[in-house]
């Protein structure tokens, strides 16, 4: 997911409202990575402090 905005899809079910959220929700945390984690995903710097 490139963007977030949701509300320029046009999704026929509930179910792939769901679906789109849990990739979203999965890309945010697992695959987005930020300068200020040290060029880390938020899952990975948590993990770090494990």
């Amino acid at each position: 997911f490139k963007s977030e905005c949701f509300y320029l899809y046009s999704f026929r079910t509930s179910e792939e409202v769901k679906d789109a959220v849990s990739k979203y929700i999965r890309f945010y945390n697992h695959q987005r990575f930020q300068r200020k984690l040290n060029n880390l995903s938020p899952y990975e710097y948590r993990n770090q402090a494990v």
